[in-house]
């Protein structure tokens, strides 16, 4: 069994900072792209961040120069650092992991149970 955990949601107020964290563990036999994805009320899932194995990573336009997305491989988690929160930004966001278990021979998307952010102005 493989699965992520996600923490370090919260309330901030605008031009506030948080960090979020999520894990991944169970049986893995690799861990190839992560990434973040954000979803507010109403509206579609959107990709936020996302980083390579290599440690390449892109970013949506809306969060260019605020956010920073990072991995540790050796604990198996990534890290999205959110600075100058704006209102906007206020969302569940959802880990995102393309993993090969060590039961099968190819790679699985796996998601986290999402993590509320909410920016107050």
């Amino acid at each position: 069994q493989v699965q992520l955990v996600e923490s370090g949601g919260g309330l901030v107020q605008a031009g506030g900072s948080l960090r979020l964290s999520c894990a991944a563990s169970g049986s893995i036999f690799s861990i190839n792209g992560m990434a973040w994805y954000r979803q507010a009320p109403g509206k579609q899932r959107e990709l936020v961040a996302a980083i390579t194995s290599g440690g390449s990573t892109n970013y949506a336009d809306s969060v260019k120069g605020r956010f920073t997305i990072s991995r540790d491989n050796a604990n198996n988690t990534v890290y999205l650092q959110m600075n100058s929160l704006k209102p906007e930004d206020t969302a569940v966001y959802y880990c995102n992991a393309n993993i090969s278990p060590r039961w099968a021979g190819i790679q699985y998307p796996y998601w986290g149970q999402g993590t509320q952010v909410t920016v107050s102005s």
